[in-house]
């Protein structure tokens, strides 16, 4: 008997308990099933999330009074002792303090990297609900006051009407380009009627004069449910973010460190700072975000492989006590094969195939439904489709090995069989 002949053998013994392989086969593809569609999931997240947070651009920075306080680690004071490492202390002076207008506008006039561009801007109130005639949006609209330059280091686009410009910023009046989403809601499906039209952000009255292109709103990040003003406009909000912000673009991405060092210097001396005070100031890229995510993503893969694996051990036990009983009722089958010729490998080569089988079956309906389950995530998210191949191939790997660990002893019992006794077993 070859070991194609074992081979075959195997198969047909598999198709002909059909409700047996299929249990079997269910228990695995649902712990692989498991693990490949966290995985997949976790991908699609963070293809979305380098998307969200990479808006600006990978030549763009900005400067904030302090970092946001993202921590995932547990190393939030990691700061604090690096500074006292290094034996920096903070200009009392300046600590804390947001980052005040007249600072920002001097920066933007004082920084002249070659072909940088500069923008002042400001966070206004969050979960707003805009008004037009009778019609309203969802509470999730958040204002934003900008400059000229805000939509091109933003990564924004005007679609209808025009951008803000000195006038507007000088008088402060009320004046705003809206996001793509919010014409949807408040103009259905002629949003350019939206040039010209008077809308309310709660009882104050703002004159629309542009249309903002669509960046594409995700569940990571709402970027086309905003209303951008002049940020001499956005300060009259009360519930404003005290604090200005600074965004630079420089022309190439290979400036970029050379422009944040300057960008560092420049503004330690609007800050005052003497040169033995650390800074009270973060510059920071547009991806940090995505990467602290990220990171925090990855740990749950972790979480993931252990669910498979727990599934996998179960489904493991399952599908040796099903190949003991095969064993069992198969013995005189066994008998049979031994005494027309068949070698004890033979047989354990016929049980372990099964076995191997079975468990590869599980993989490939596994994998499949994972990717196919972790996918809704790439729908939900509107990123591309997904397919973790390195997961893919430890999937299938993992169950290899577990339809040979699970296949062994009984094959082996399968194997030691006496020819005899096994032609007499009832």
């Amino acid at each position: 008997m070859t070991i194609l002949d074992s081979l075959s053998l195997a198969w047909r013994n598999v198709r002909s308990n059909k409700l047996r392989t299929g249990i079997t086969v269910a228990i695995i593809a649902f712990g692989i099933m498991a693990l490949i569609g966290i995985i997949t999931a976790i991908q699609a997240m963070n293809q979305s999330l380098k998307e969200s947070f990479s808006s600006m651009g990978a030549n763009a920075f900005n400067i904030r009074f302090k970092e946001s306080r993202v921590n995932f680690n547990g190393n939030g004071r990691n700061g604090d002792f690096e500074k006292k490492r290094r034996g920096l202390k903070e200009k009392k002076s300046n600590l804390g303090k947001p980052i005040r207008k007249e600072e920002a506008e001097f920066f933007k006039t004082n920084y002249d990297f070659p072909g940088a561009l500069i923008s002042i801007y400001r966070r206004g109130p969050g979960a707003q609900e805009i008004h037009y005639e009778e019609v309203k949006t969802n509470p999730q609209i958040t204002i934003w006051g900008g400059d000229e330059n805000y939509l091109l280091v933003n990564g924004y686009a005007i679609d209808q009407g025009r951008n803000l410009n000195n006038l507007d910023l000088q008088s402060g009046r009320n004046v705003c380009l809206i996001g793509s989403n919010v014409a949807a809601k408040l103009f259905g499906d002629k949003p350019e009627k939206c040039l010209e039209k008077i809308i309310r952000i709660g009882s104050v009255p703002y004159r629309v004069v542009g249309l903002l292109k669509s960046k594409g709103s995700s569940a990571m990040m709402r970027q086309d449910d905003v209303i951008l003003t002049s940020y001499t406009n956005v300060r009259h909000f009360k519930n404003a973010n005290p604090s200005y912000l600074i965004g630079v673009m420089v022309g190439n991405v290979a400036e970029l460190d050379v422009a944040t060092d300057e960008a560092t210097s420049v503004f330690r001396a609007v800050r005052k700072l003497e040169p033995t005070d650390d800074i009270n100031f973060v510059v920071e890229r547009s991806d940090k975000f995505a990467e602290l995510f990220i990171g925090f993503l990855s740990s749950i893969t972790g979480s993931a492989g252990a669910i498979g694996l727990i599934t996998l051990i179960g489904a493991a036990i399952g599908l040796m006590n099903i190949m003991l009983v095969a064993v069992n009722e198969r013995t005189k089958e066994v008998g049979l094969i031994k005494a027309i010729g068949g070698k004890s490998k033979n047989v354990r080569q016929q049980f372990l195939f099964e076995s191997l089988i079975i468990s590869l079956l599980g993989a490939f309906f596994g994998i499949i439904l994972g990717v196919l389950v972790g996918n809704l995530f790439s729908i939900v998210l509107k990123t591309g489709f997904v397919v973790p191949w390195g997961w893919v191939i430890i999937g299938i790997v993992i169950c290899s090995i577990v339809g040979l660990a699970a296949g062994i002893y009984p094959a082996m019992k399968a194997a030691r069989l006496n020819p005899i006794v096994a032609l007499r077993y009832e």
